[in-house]
């Protein structure tokens, strides 16, 4: 009897520890199963935020080349400005300063060059060339127009006295301060003989024969200040009704001239302050303050 209970206590046991060992493997799938689905859900999301950015590089990259194709359409127009612009200032080569123009086509065209989405960009560096090449036409048809009314005047060539030489040296002095494009021709007439040089309102400047004599910095202060004329001539109606050109100037053209002679470099014996000098460097680009 007691052997047959040990066995059944020993066989309980037994069954028992079956019993726990079948619970913690239970357990132990239980949380495997928990786990792997953890897993699975992670990278379910992982998944949905990969596919999430992709289509929105899809979407991103659709736009992109719609908006490549827009800025590659209107390429052609801005090329073939660019082709007027450039016969443009073909043309006026020796007869206008065309600096400024080449520097500012040059920065319009590394625009456009850079310029890969924004349709926008491209129509306005259209317009700017466009509005370059109307701007150098209308200074070579000033030039053309300067040296028809020199040649009017004078008969022969542009000197009498002063020769070919001190023409020549006159010229060069003009071309310095930038009137390469002004007519140019000696002449007694200025204030009746008075004036070393003048400037006349169809664009162009006459000078006395001695002046070619003059030393290098007083002679280039005067083509300076009869250029300064050239510009005002420009912008003569609203400079003499700006307010201001009568307050700083006394409504004086040649204070004026002076002082804009002063803003290019080269100053006469009247000086100028700098609220002056500032407000006469709006006349050599048009513009009256």
């Amino acid at each position: 009897m007691r052997r047959m209970l040990a066995v059944a206590v020993v066989s309980a046991m037994l069954l028992c520890a079956g019993i726990a060992g079948r619970a913690a493997g239970l357990d132990q799938e239980r949380a495997d199963a928990v786990a792997e689905l953890r897993a699975l859900a992670a990278q379910s999301h992982s998944a949905a935020q990969r596919t999430d950015y992709l289509e929105g590089a899809v979407d991103r990259a659709e736009q992109d080349a719609v908006d490549r194709a827009a800025v590659l359409e209107l390429r052609p127009a801005f090329v073939a400005e660019l082709a007027a612009l450039t016969a443009a200032l073909g043309g006026a080569e020796g007869k206008v300063d065309t600096a400024t123009h080449r520097a500012s086509a040059l920065s319009t065209q590394q625009t456009v060059l850079a310029e890969k989405t924004d349709p926008a960009t491209v129509t306005a560096a259209t317009a700017t060339i466009n509005a370059l090449t109307a701007k150098v036409g209308s200074e070579v048809a000033s030039w053309d127009a300067v040296q028809l009314a020199q040649y009017a005047g004078p008969d022969g060539p542009p000197w009498a006295t002063s020769g070919p030489d001190g023409y020549a040296r006159v010229r060069t002095a003009l071309d310095r301060v930038g009137g390469a494009g002004v007519g140019l021709y000696e002449s007694s007439s200025c204030a009746g003989g008075t004036a070393p040089a003048c400037a006349n309102s169809n664009g162009y400047i006459k000078y006395r024969a001695d002046i070619a004599e003059w030393d290098e910095g007083r002679l280039n202060w005067a083509m300076a200040h009869e250029l300064a004329h050239i510009y005002q001539f420009r912008v003569w109606g609203s400079m003499t009704s700006s307010s201001a050109y009568g307050s700083m100037f006394g409504s004086d053209p040649e204070f004026l001239a002076n002082c804009m002679a002063v803003v290019r470099g080269y100053p006469g014996s009247v000086g100028c302050d700098g609220d002056q000098q500032a407000w006469a460097s709006g006349i050599w680009v048009g513009a009256v303050q």
